[in-house]
């Protein structure tokens, strides 16, 4: 029989993080309101699984690589099929997310021809992590716009486009980062998860199985 692929945790210790998960979300209601708790609780528990799952699933490391490229190219389509099949227009903060899925999927691809070893891999992993992170940040600050009570939303702003073609670049990103009224709303929903949501939920599995494909062969 060969040994487990991931080392096993004590009972005690799966304990202890359970209460420190569940402090952790009392204190989140406590800061952010009835809302954002509810919400952190759903990602969370979708990223756990969607994470556990790949995890389990992990393939060979170059065949990861692949699947992680495709992962990207689907969450990419899918954006496009709200956006050009059901006509839902992307506020600026979901361009941004865009870019960081293609950025994800190009450091896949190229990881796909280069075939890294195990220090290689480890390199790819923490460039994830940065692109990964910076999307995962971006898509956490719309789900805490779309948590906010109706009277904390803020107005709805200027498009991407016409943000480029009036304004200083620096401006723009300003703006685009503190996000507007229309990066607030819902206009899907999966499981009770926003677009946003789930693209917290894939940021996070996809920057976990690139740190767990370092230690594939």
């Amino acid at each position: 029989m060969s040994n487990p692929r991931y080392p096993s945790m004590a009972w005690p210790w799966v304990g202890l993080l359970l209460c420190l998960a569940l402090l952790g979300q009392e204190y989140l209601l406590l800061a952010l309101g009835s809302n954002a708790p509810l919400i952190a609780y759903r990602v969370t528990l979708m990223a756990v699984g969607i994470t556990s799952l790949a995890l389990i699933l992990l393939p060979p490391r170059r065949i990861g690589y692949v699947l992680g490229f495709f992962v990207c190219l689907g969450v990419l389509a899918w954006a496009y099929y709200l956006q050009y099949g059901m006509g839902l227009e992307p506020c600026p903060l979901c361009i941004v997310q865009r870019v960081a899925f293609a950025a994800m999927g190009l450091i896949f691809l190229v990881a796909v021809f280069h075939n890294p070893g195990r220090v290689g891999a480890t390199v790819y992993a923490l460039a994830q992590l940065v692109v990964g992170g910076f999307g995962a940040a971006v898509a956490l600050r719309k789900v805490w716009l779309q948590s906010l009570p109706k009277g904390e939303v803020p107005a709805c702003g200027m498009s991407h486009d016409y943000m480029l073609d009036t304004l200083p670049l620096s401006e723009t990103v300003r703006k685009v980062f503190e996000g507007s009224g229309e990066c607030a709303e819902k206009a899907w929903v999966f499981l009770h998860l926003s677009v946003a949501g789930w693209a917290l939920v894939f940021f996070i599995a996809m920057i976990a199985a690139s740190f767990a494909l370092s230690r594939r062969d």
